[in-house]
């Protein structure tokens, strides 16, 4: 573990922001780097986890159904995760953060992103098609539907642990199309992923 002081981003306090960093091994993940961040004058608090290991990059697909729901999932801070009959994607960003769930929690935060872009959209057929993925996922939770979930992450940390998963290694142009939620730059510093 290792910590130091640094000026505040926030406040612009010299010497006032505590940073802590601290590696340690974290089953299914591997080893990761844990970092805090604490402001010591304006009370700024800001924490981040990143996997330091880095496996094959990994491809999971498995079909949902009621039966499913108690399926653990473990999803990176990388992982992508999508539902493709339902036409719903989630993809990391520079905030996005690894997690343990089970597929039912998985289907509460597709759930949750539908809701929020229900309560954007003003017009009818937006709301419409919203509401009829709102169907769709309680249908699967219930029985009467059936769905693939595929588990896409390019640093190999993500995992579906269940027999009816099929792993397969992604290929090398399907790892180019992935986000991985990380900033990038080009030679010409130009770009941004």
């Amino acid at each position: 573990m290792s910590k130091i002081l640094v000026d505040c981003p926030i406040c612009k306090s010299t010497k006032s922001l505590d940073v802590t960093t601290k590696a340690q091994k974290i089953p299914y993940f591997g080893e990761i780097l844990e970092s805090t961040y604490i402001c010591n004058k304006c009370g700024y608090k800001h924490s981040d986890t990143i996997c330091i290991d880095q496996k094959e990059p990994v491809k999971y697909t498995i079909i949902l159904n009621k039966e499913k729901l108690n399926v653990r999932v473990v999803k990176s801070q990388s992982a992508s995760l999508s539902l493709p009959e339902l036409g719903l994607k989630v993809e990391p960003g520079p905030l996005s953060q690894g997690y343990v769930s089970n597929v039912e929690g998985l289907l509460k935060r597709f759930e949750k992103a539908v809701k929020i872009a229900l309560s954007w959209t003003e017009d009818d057929e937006g709301q419409k098609r919203a509401l009829e993925l709102l169907n769709e996922i309680e249908r699967i939770k219930t029985g009467d539907k059936e769905v693939t979930l595929i588990l896409e992450d390019p640093f190999g940390h993500s995992i579906i642990m269940d027999g009816d998963a099929v792993k397969s290694k992604l290929k090398l142009d399907e790892i180019k199309k992935l986000k991985t939620g990380f900033l990038t730059f080009d030679s010409d510093l130009t770009s941004t992923e």
